[in-house]
């Protein structure tokens, strides 16, 4: 188990350094309805991860991703195929980053986030986390790595448990600090927002540029 959980450790940090769901839920947290909104959303964000890391993982399981005590070749040609999907989204991001004295467009949808009730929070969340293409790919290699070690279901489970848990501290960290620190947590929040929506692009380039090369590196290192 100690193998699987060291495998999805770096893509958990993939998902949690999301910069536009931080955003999102910052946004929520300066609402009326912070109290509940933020909560939603970091549960429906769980969901999202957990629902996808179950289906993958079940998936896997069936189609033998760990044969005979031995890793499965496939699961190595797949971490390569994600590796290089995740690096072309870097580079997207990267050609689409703002000029220099420009900013970055957020998504339509967080201009009405004042008006979101719990169960619309958690939906977005869910979406944001399960279907967004980086998160998603992320989420599928976990499920993917953890299946390969071929380790028993339980074992599974804390596995991507913990891919889970690391990859909910982006989102989760705004909302702790917001029942954490009440009021005194405003200006902490807003200069995270602010510095995240800055520099979105940038840091979503870099991040998936370093994990879609690990991603690479693990499947050409399995197939050899």
């Amino acid at each position: 188990m100690a193998d699987a959980i060291g495998q999805v450790l770096s893509l958990g940090v993939g998902v949690a350094l999301s910069p536009v769901p931080i955003i999102a839920v910052v946004l929520m947290l300066g609402t009326p309805r912070a109290r509940v909104n933020g909560p939603a959303f970091v549960l429906g964000w769980i969901i999202g991860l957990a629902v996808v890391g179950a289906i993958v993982l079940v998936a896997a399981g069936g189609a033998g991703a760990n044969e005979d005590a031995e890793p499965a070749t496939w699961v190595d040609i797949l971490k390569l195929v994600l590796g290089v999907l995740v690096v072309l989204i870097g580079v997207r991001q990267w050609r689409g980053r703002p000029r220099a004295g420009g900013s970055g467009e957020l998504p339509k949808w967080m201009r009405a986030i004042d008006t979101f009730t719990p169960g619309r929070s958690l939906a977005i969340a869910a979406a944001l986390s399960g279907v967004n293409p980086k998160n998603l790919l992320l989420t599928v290699a976990a499920a993917a790595a953890i299946a390969q070690t071929g380790i028993d279901a339980g074992e599974q489970a804390i596995a991507l448990a913990v891919f889970i848990l690391v990859g909910t501290l982006g989102t989760g960290a705004p909302v702790v600090i917001y029942f954490a620190l009440g009021d005194r947590a405003r200006r902490l929040l807003d200069d995270l927002k602010a510095w995240m929506g800055a520099h979105n692009a940038a840091i979503m380039a870099v991040l998936c540029l370093v994990i879609g090369v690990k991603l690479i590196g693990d499947g050409i290192s399995g197939l050899g």
